[in-house]
């Protein structure tokens, strides 16, 4: 449906946005996810005929998007403030843009009404934005910007604004509304549960460039660089080389195990890629931290493990309600191993542990961006 090829913009010595491409298909909720200044927000905007591109080409279902004027683009933009009128109704605030096209009155009452119903906010329409919550608000946002049925909706950091509870119910209620009315949703954001929550697939982008598009679970378990690697998620990272057989040979360790990408040289500069979730810990008496009831007690427990690959002593545990993070001093290793483990952790601060983890739950990636 929108193909962008090779777009490029500049402002003065610096390059917003480098050669970026990318295909969205029909209907898709397409994310694109990065950290401040990489250029999501300006390759946004050139959609939305905001900016213009230094170079390249931005087609809707063929048609030549660049070349027709922002009102013309059948395209709406939701802004990161929701940018309500403060003086109108709530249904004002959705009419307003039936009304500057200058439809009929039933029309757009109907639409209005079918709208304000979709995202539950239909005994809401007398209200001024003063009087309704921060969600309430970001729904009058929403509701403003698919009334007027346009092919693609882009949402700017939609739900920054909102309390963490209000967040996670609004990314559900998203969800729901882009399967119901069927538009394809391009959604800006710097939050990766956010995006891994929301989109089909997710676009990630570094210094202007896009360094991975894939699925959210192959994104969090592949990532195919050192950048998406460590911005998506939490990840343990190791230096090292890539096996001749497979595995990962580390800076200090020996072999550790992992699979390495396709087409990755054996004896090729790589980094290992550990989730903390993947990580068993295990004492010195050869048990171990599975998150399974293997004691017999009822609990969380401690059963039988694998032969440790790393050793090391534990600094630190946090609890956060379903799952507990321990942070794993290993000797030889520049920062502290992560890792996670379900409900709370019987292991406490000083303990001495051993860290095992499965082949298949480990990734080997070139160490350079490719």
């Amino acid at each position: 449906m929108l193909k962008i090829d090779g777009v490029t913009r500049r402002f003065g010595d610096v390059t917003a946005l480098d050669g970026v491409s990318l295909e969205i298909g029909q209907g898709e909720f397409f994310a694109l996810l990065g950290p401040s200044g990489c250029g999501k927000t300006t390759l946004l905007r050139i959609i939305a005929g905001f900016e213009t591109p230094d170079g390249g080409t931005v087609t809707l279902d063929g048609d030549d998007l660049l070349a027709a004027p922002p009102n013309r683009r059948p395209i709406s933009l939701m802004f990161q403030s929701y940018a309500l009128f403060p003086h109108m109704t709530v249904a004002r605030n959705v009419a307003y843009g039936l009304e500057q096209e200058k439809l009929p009155r039933q029309e757009i009452r109907k639409r209005v009404g079918e709208v304000l119903e979709t995202v539950g906010l239909a005994e809401h329409g007398d209200r001024k934005p003063a009087q309704l919550s921060g969600g309430q608000r970001q729904r009058v946002a929403l509701a403003r910007s698919i009334v007027k049925r346009p092919r693609l909706l882009l949402l700017d950091e939609p739900l920054s604004a909102l309390d963490k509870k209000v967040r996670a119910d609004m990314q559900l209620e998203l969800k729901r509304l882009q399967n119901e009315v069927g538009i394809t949703f391009v959604v800006v954001t710097h939050d990766q549960e956010e995006a891994m929550s929301l989109a089909d697939r997710i676009a990630v982008f570094h210094n202007g460039r896009v360094c991975q598009v894939d699925e959210p679970v192959a994104l969090y378990e592949r990532p195919s660089t050192p950048f998406v690697a460590g911005f998506v998620g939490a990840n343990n990272l190791f230096e090292g080389t890539a096996g001749e057989d497979g595995g990962f040979d580390a800076e200090g360790f020996g072999t550790l195990p992992g699979t390495p990408l396709p087409d990755l040289a054996a004896g090729a500069e790589a980094l290992l890629c550990v989730r903390p979730e993947s990580i068993t810990l295990a004492d010195d008496g050869d048990t171990d931290e599975t998150g399974s009831d293997e004691t017999g007690t009822g609990e969380t427990g401690v059963g039988e493990s694998a032969a440790g690959v790393l050793k090391g002593g534990v600094l630190d545990v946090s609890f956060y309600g379903g799952v507990s993070h321990l942070s794993v001093d290993v000797p030889g290793h520049p920062k502290p191993v992560l890792v996670a483990v379900q409900g709370a952790s019987t292991v406490r601060p000083g303990a001495k542990v051993r860290l095992h983890w499965d082949a298949g739950d480990a990734v080997v990636i070139p160490r350079a961006a490719r």
